[in-house]
């Protein structure tokens, strides 16, 4: 049976080959980028233990992206349910908007300690996108986005900021149009220009030293949790729920670290994939529904694929979890049982969505919104001494175009 390991960092317990539990994770990778995969390995190794990179990171974290970002209890919401307290870690104040700005800073820093003047990301919801878009006119580096063509169109406003930071959008017209067909771009993309660019994969995804960087970056989010909670609280509270949208996974990863070591009858980490419209078969919770182990993105994971094994298309009304793999690190606390997880409907998330508007001063995102339907379905169900943490990781801005075509005018009474 695998284990987690106490006192070492999840990205930290793969073997030697990069697998999770000896069987997610890896390299999967074409001959021409073992060499700079290789490199990029031996450049964060190296980075990561420098005290003068982490305080480079740090500065910039609190200077630039907000650090840190608001813990604040939902007392409308949790007065209307009854049961737990309901509280929300605000990682959408974050500059930007959403979460993705941890990882986009870290991977800016990192090219240019690599010398390299080009960088090259993927991008669903276009949080991605648009921070290492932001990441790169920071930092003077050129900027291209591989984007769906699907997303492109429901997902405009973030494509307006990438464009307006300077940043390329490529269209991709291949596939589903979404963000696993932008991932597959981007990464080939850079096996021909691997020498003079640096690629940001925009989650916990691909091959082992994305995972390891993006988990690495994201982790920051616990961190400050961790100190919050326990200034509010004297201590960590023995009953606390930590839930977080689960796509890609690096919001959800980033929002667990720190608590991974805690006894899950304390610490509870639940995981929302999206479940897709009741009405249709398709979706992107591969962890919920029980999709077999295959490749996808050069790593070895739970993904969502036919019975010749072919990857399957998904459909959810938020781009962000539109995906039909997830990381390995996910399909590791999956096996493990530290984390439970769970899928939410489009219909769910916009329930919780104009709910959690209507009472309180937040605007989730459709992501983070699959959370809160789940822990809004739950907490009634648990003593008031049981502490609830939503990641509200993006901000609903994005949305606005979608949100208004779904709700009508009652989009426009909450915003």
């Amino acid at each position: 049976m695998i284990k987690i390991k106490k006192k070492i960092p999840l990205i930290d317990q793969h073997d030697k080959f990069g697998f999770w539990g000896g069987k997610f994770g890896g390299n999967f990778i074409p001959e021409t980028l073992k060499k700079p995969v290789e490199d990029l390995e031996i450049l964060f190794s190296k980075l990561r233990s420098n005290k003068k990179f982490i305080h480079e990171r740090d500065k910039y974290f609190k200077n630039w992206v907000g650090s840190p970002t608001r813990f604040i209890k939902l007392e409308n919401l949790t007065n209307h349910l009854g049961g737990a307290q309901i509280w929300a870690k605000v990682v959408s104040d974050a500059n930007g908007g959403a979460h993705k700005i941890y990882n986009a800073t870290v991977h800016c820093l990192i090219a240019k300690k690599a010398g390299k003047k080009f960088i090259v990301g993927d991008t669903g919801a276009g949080y991605a996108g648009k921070m290492l878009s932001m990441a790169a006119k920071k930092f003077g580096l050129k900027c291209k986005i591989f984007m769906g063509a699907k997303d492109i169109k429901r997902q405009k406003p973030n494509c307006d900021a990438m464009k307006k930071n300077g940043a390329e959008i490529v269209p991709v017209y291949t596939g589903s149009q979404t963000l696993v067909d932008a991932v597959s771009e981007c990464m080939r993309y850079w096996v021909s220009n691997c020498d003079t660019t640096h690629m940001c994969v925009g989650s916990t995804v691909g091959p082992n030293i994305f995972v390891k960087i993006c988990g690495w970056s994201t982790a920051q989010i616990s961190r400050e949790l961790k100190v919050q909670i326990i200034k509010k609280f004297g201590s960590i509270p023995k009953k606390l729920k930590l839930y977080n949208c689960v796509g890609g996974g690096s919001s959800s990863y980033g929002f667990w670290s720190e608590f991974i070591d805690f006894n899950k009858k304390q610490v509870e980490l639940i995981g929302v994939e999206a479940g897709g419209p009741k009405k249709s078969k398709r979706h992107a919770a591969p962890l919920t529904y029980g999709s077999k182990i295959g490749v996808l993105h050069g790593a070895m994971q739970y993904v969502n694929q036919d019975k010749m094994g072919q990857i399957e298309e998904t459909e959810s009304i938020s781009a962000g979890l539109d995906y039909p793999g997830v990381s390995p690190l996910h399909c590791f606390l999956k096996d493990t049982k530290r984390a439970r997880y769970t899928a939410a409907s489009d219909e769910q998330a916009l329930e919780a969505y104009k709910l959690v508007t209507k009472l309180e001063e937040l605007r989730p995102s459709l992501e983070p919104s699959h959370a809160f339907a789940v822990a809004i379905k739950e907490a009634k169900r648990f003593s008031k001494d049981t502490i609830i943490v939503v990641d509200s990781c993006g901000h609903s801005l994005k949305d606005r175009n979608i949100l208004r075509a779904k709700l009508g005018k009652e989009y426009d009474k909450f915003n």
